[in-house]
């Protein structure tokens, strides 16, 4: 379940990742190189940022994984979970342009990519299929609430493995929409940015995380 509950986050999370990461994605594929073909190089690109998510997820599980052999603790376990739920809430919310205070968490990563912000700098204008691979993987650091929602539940999961399969999920939720957005940006923005399909995506995954929520209480 929540594998699922981050490809959903990833999925619905497009009309965020259209706002954030669509000009960035935009502007990628303008500059991508004319002799290799475009569909080829925006997949790779979003290879990279998958596998950087994955890392992500690998880190954070093992943190937990080592945490956990120290303590072995069910309750910090649920913790976490209960935690991220209540993040995911929020994100919804956000998502739904009802309450955006879970925007500030964006915050949190602002120091690391302005360290990795002249390396990406450094591979553009894209040249080669190389290059292209490297944007996506530094585009995966960028900071964004919706990557730091799915950390959590890689934080929770106890497991190296298991953290970087969820966050997997979740990079594999954002793929569609992330991929049109490389090919259809005029359309696709558009669509996703309305006020109404905001609202609708946003209440989904509030709706979602309310149920996991309850899930708990239930169980326990």
């Amino acid at each position: 379940m929540d594998w699922l509950t981050l490809f959903l986050l990833g999925f619905f999370g497009g009309t965020h990742c259209v706002g954030m990461c669509g000009g960035l994605s935009s502007a990628f594929a303008l500059q991508l190189p004319v002799h290799i073909p475009r569909i080829l190089l925006i997949f790779l690109m979003n290879i990279g940022r998958l596998l950087s998510y994955t890392l992500i997820g690998v880190l954070m599980g093992a943190l937990s994984q080592f945490g956990f052999l120290l303590d072995e603790t069910h309750h910090l376990q649920m913790a976490l979970y209960i935690l991220a739920n209540l993040l995911l809430l929020l994100m919804g919310l956000y998502l739904a342009g009802i309450f955006s205070v879970a925007a500030k968490i964006e915050l949190i990563g602002k120091p690391v990519w302005r360290k990795l912000n002249p390396l990406l700098n450094k591979l553009l204008p894209i040249q080669s299929v190389a290059g292209c691979f490297g944007v996506g993987v530094l585009w995966g650091w960028l900071p964004c609430g919706l990557v730091y929602n799915a950390s959590l539940y890689a934080l929770g999961s106890g497991s190296a493995v298991q953290g970087g399969w969820l966050m997997l999920a979740f990079g594999l939720g954002t793929l569609p929409n992330l991929l049109a957005m490389g090919a259809f940006a005029a359309q696709l923005k558009g669509i996703l940015q309305n006020r109404w399909v905001r609202l609708v995506a946003g209440l989904l995954v509030s709706g979602w995380a309310v149920w996991c929520l309850v899930k708990i209480w239930v169980v326990s």
